[in-house]
């Protein structure tokens, strides 16, 4: 804890001089707050301060009542704690935003309250080292708040008048009618390839385990049959053999080695397993864990969906599956003109009701029936046994960021619409709004004008806006983990982890690495310097490297250093720690070996429409693993080394 305190010290000295001010006493008053309150008030305190002041800098004045944590000055209104930076923000005497705030002190406040807000809390292992966890108390909570998200999904589908979910079913095809006809034709011929990822799945198998699964939903197999998707005889030069929908789907199916696939009945599926996972220290993610049948062809659905939004011009500059920077490129304008307002939703991924859903592809029977074959429909939730979900997916659907993206896009357009007063019955009357409304998840940005009308129309369909985080009176702006006031970037480094006091804490090494170039990058050159004396410490070996290095070392407009040269290549070698981590042993043999080979010669980054001009598997040679089919899955263990390693 006191190296925490020791990084805000030189951060708040370091950001008081270039502000001009004084942090001796908000020194003081973190060095004896964080003794008696510990890691919570890093963490919570001064991160809800943090928010606090963005609220103030959204509605244009201080509030001296939001921050009940902190005494208020005696001689200016203004909180004591930081005042030295907020008076160069606020008034003074009238709490009122200067016409022209200093942007380094809004830079500094936003750095010195939300530092800790992301740090999750650290658990102790036997070997010195540390991963995060989540309590049994908020483990609980979270669980608690799952069941109780749940319900509110359920009510607000049950008082959800019908002519709302047409009036959405009709913007949708206004959208997305073009992009699903083209879907529906690729779904119909079966060029979708499936693809198995490297994480946990409700059926605990391994991760070259996958390939070997014996379960197929029989809700699966009315659209995508097994023989098509789980035999790799099937599969033929880079594509899948085509069966068109409507085919006799018999229930029986056998893979390579003659093992027979066993067909579920929807009572007998398995659920997804829902979990917490840190996020912060005050509160848990939720997501949860996908049967291996169910994220195998989500994959495959997730791949449509995603090339048919990209190739459609109107579509792909409002709708972001992979790209942040458009978010962040409207924030910034939204900041300085004031034109665009950022919107961010609570619990945005549980809320999503599957009528929703239903609506959005309701005059696309196809691609809806697809789209349904792949959700779950029950979920095995820690204290309260098995439930049936109202919502169409949580967090760990492959499906669950394109088609909350697709929802949210429709409802935007819903209130656009309303509050113009004019129908968009086509694309001609909603291009105009191309270059204003985007979506990358929940983080929505849409014209100031509309503002209102949209988030009335989020409420009427269940979805809340989080007024802490969203954004359209002042000059302040956040999208996609990107902070703008003005114009000007303000966005912030921030602490994940704990720092840690043995070298082989190699998780907490490798953050505070990254901490320290994010730091040096972000100009805090002193931060930067006291975090250079603490690793040469714990690490003895922290020299001078590339930001492309495999070493751990420090990163510099000064360029790299070397030592030695390769006896071999001649080429500059420096002695440092490196990441050392082995996916674990997961032998794979027989069809299961065959199908992954196959389905790995599919590069994702064709898609599906370089699929359909021409079937060209590729496998870069020089990018095979070769023990693949002997080691496969995410690392148990990550462990650090000393040796030599290039720079650069």
């Amino acid at each position: 804890m006191k190296s925490l305190t020791s990084l805000w010290s030189c951060v708040a000295n370091e950001m008081a001089t270039r502000c001009c001010t004084s942090a001796t006493h908000d020194i003081t008053t973190v060095v004896r707050r964080t003794e008696h309150e510990g890691l919570s008030f890093l963490a919570i305190t001064l991160a809800d301060y943090g928010k606090v002041i963005q609220k103030w800098l959204d509605q244009g004045h201080v509030v001296p009542s939001d921050c009940s944590s902190f005494k208020k000055s005696h001689r200016t209104g203004l909180p004591a704690f930081l005042q030295g930076f907020l008076g160069r923000v606020f008034d003074p005497s009238s709490g009122v935003l200067l016409e022209n705030p200093d942007i380094e002190t809004i830079y500094a406040l936003r750095q010195l309250t939300l530092m800790f807000s992301k740090i999750a809390l650290p658990e102790t292992s036997s070997n010195g080292g540390s991963h995060q966890v989540v309590t049994p108390g908020r483990e609980r909570r979270a669980m608690s708040e799952f069941i109780q998200c749940e319900q509110e999904v359920k009510f607000s589908d049950s008082i959800l008048d019908p002519s709302f979910l047409e009036d959405f079913s009709d913007m949708s095809e206004v959208l997305f009618g073009d992009m699903f006809d083209w879907a529906e034709n690729i779904l119909s011929r079966q060029l979708l390839v499936p693809k198995h990822g490297p994480g946990t799945v409700a059926d605990r198998l391994t991760s070259n385990g996958k390939y070997d699964q014996r379960t197929w939903p029989i809700r699966l197999q009315s659209v995508f049959r097994a023989d098509d998707y789980l035999v790799p005889n099937n599969h033929y030069n880079g594509c899948w053999t085509p069966r068109f929908h409507g085919e006799s789907a018999a229930l029986h199916c056998y893979n390579e080695g003659g093992s027979k696939v066993h067909f579920l009945e929807p009572g007998s599926e398995i659920p997804v397993r829902v979990i917490a996972v840190p996020k912060t220290l005050k509160t848990p993610r939720i997501i949860a864990i996908e049967p291996t049948s169910m994220q195998y062809m989500q994959q495959a659905l997730f791949g449509l969906i995603r090339d048919g939004i990209e190739r459609d011009d109107f579509l792909s500059p409002i709708i972001g599956i992979s790209d942040q920077e458009p978010n962040r490129v409207l924030a910034r304008q939204g900041s300085l003109s004031g034109d665009l307002a950022t919107l961010d939703l609570s619990e945005a991924s549980d809320r999503v009701s599957n009528q929703h859903v239903l609506a959005l592809f309701a005059k696309h029977p196809l691609l809806s029936e697809a789209v349904q074959a792949t959700r779950s429909r029950k979920a095995d939730v820690h204290g309260y046994g098995v439930q049936r979900l109202a919502k169409f997916a949580s967090m760990g659907s492959a499906l669950c960021f394109p088609v909350e993206a697709m929802v949210f896009a429709t409802i935007i357009f819903l209130g656009i619409s309303r509050e113009s007063s004019t129908p968009l019955g086509d694309r001609k009357h909603i291009k105009c709004f191309g270059r204003s409304v985007r979506v990358f998840g929940d983080d929505l940005i849409v014209p100031r004008d509309y503002v209102l009308s949209v988030v009335d129309e989020l409420h009427t369909f269940g979805y809340r806006v989080n007024i802490s985080k969203s954004f359209w009176t002042g000059r302040f702006r956040e999208s996609c983990g990107r902070e703008f006031y003005d114009g000007h970037d303000v966005s912030i480094v921030k602490v994940r982890r704990g720092l840690p006091t043995q070298r082989q804490d190699a998780t907490g090494v490798i953050a505070t690495v990254s901490l320290r170039n994010q730091l040096y990058w972000a100009g805090q050159w002193k931060a930067a310097a006291w975090l250079d004396s603490y690793l040469v410490k714990l690490l003895k070996h922290f020299p001078n490297v590339a930001p492309t290095s495999p070493v751990l070392g420090r990163e510099s407009v000064l360029g790299y250093q070397f030592q030695s040269l390769d006896p071999y290549t001649h080429s500059p070698l420096v002695k440092g720690y490196f990441v050392h981590a082995k996916p674990p042993r997961d032998p794979l043999e027989g069809g299961g070996a065959l199908l992954k080979c196959l389905l790995r010669t599919e590069d994702p980054s064709y898609g599906i429409i370089s699929r359909i001009k021409k079937f060209d598997p590729r496998i870069d040679v020089a990018n095979v693993d070769d023990e693949h089919l002997e080691r496969s899955g995410r690392p148990e263990h990550v462990s650090i080394k000393l040796g030599r390693r290039s720079p650069f």
